[in-house]
């Protein structure tokens, strides 16, 4: 499972992919010597992963039977479009964003993933990746090869079932933000984006009310259709009305029932 990603990558430092069996076989403090010297400034978020790895696996659920992984750095890419699709990915740590380009050249913004989130599915139906997925900070990432992953989900009923639930959730993504797109103004389409991760956050046991956004202004304006102006006098309008908090990338939502009301339209707002 390993052989297409490293050699894909050539002479890229060791400990880039270790499967948890290989990993555990090293010692604490010789994984972390040659991680640190290698992956540096990534090293910490690398030893939290290992150190909460699965000694067990019981091969139900997607998360358990991916028992490789890659660390990759910030502004790297864990796919390019084109890309021929081998394997399926979820984050461990960190966030992504992935990118598609139109007939003239022009990148758009189409995903923003966290902790937790699955990535590549898309590339199930051409065998190849339609966008780029970029690190919007050091992550790490767990994977399996798809045609292993069709193995297994041919043997056990539950992993197949979260599969399909996996691509029915992706289905009711994109079409919810095609709509949010179509039909509603900045405000409303600022609001639901800050409650998505939100929610995503909180579905993760994460407090999701104070958050870090990795991406820039203007990769939220390309991700929710709207000019890097006009994401940030949103931003600030929301601020101003006591809806948020914002101190550089960290948002704070001080009041999620306002922005719930400002979201379904409930309240005035402003295009």
């Amino acid at each position: 499972m390993l052989d297409a990603h490293q050699s894909r990558r050539g002479s890229e430092a060791p400990y880039a992919d270790l499967t948890w069996g290989g990993a555990h076989k090293a010692s604490d403090s010789a994984r972390a010597a040659a991680t640190e010297s290698a992956c540096w400034p990534a090293a910490a978020a690398l030893r939290r992963w290992s150190q909460d790895a699965p000694t067990e696996v019981d091969l139900g659920t997607l998360q358990s039977v991916m028992t490789c992984w890659r660390l990759v750095r910030k502004g790297e890419a864990l796919f390019r479009a084109g890309d021929r699709f081998e394997s399926i990915y979820k984050l461990r740590s960190g966030t992504v964003k992935t990118v598609v380009s139109d007939a003239d050249g022009h990148e758009h913004v189409n995903g923003y993933f966290l902790q937790g989130d699955i990535l590549g599915l898309g590339g199930i139906s051409t065998q190849s990746h339609h966008c780029d997925a970029t690190a919007l900070e050091d992550c790490v990432a767990g994977y399996i090869a798809f045609s292993q992953l069709e193995a297994l989900c041919r043997e056990v009923q539950s992993l197949q079932q979260e599969i399909h639930r996996l691509l029915s959730a992706e289905i009711v993504r994109e079409s919810t933000r095609l709509m949010l797109l179509g039909s509603h103004g900045a405000e409303q389409r600022v609001a639901s984006f800050l409650l998505d991760v939100r929610a995503r956050l909180n579905a993760r046991g994460q407090a999701g009310s104070d958050f870090h956004l990795r991406m820039t202004r203007e990769d939220i304006g390309s991700y929710l259709g709207l000019t890097l102006e006009t994401v940030s006098r949103t931003f600030s309008r929301l601020q101003q009305e006591g809806l948020i908090a914002v101190r550089g990338k960290h948002v704070t939502l001080v009041d999620t029932e306002g922005l719930e009301r400002l979201w379904r339209g409930q309240r005035h707002c402003v295009s």
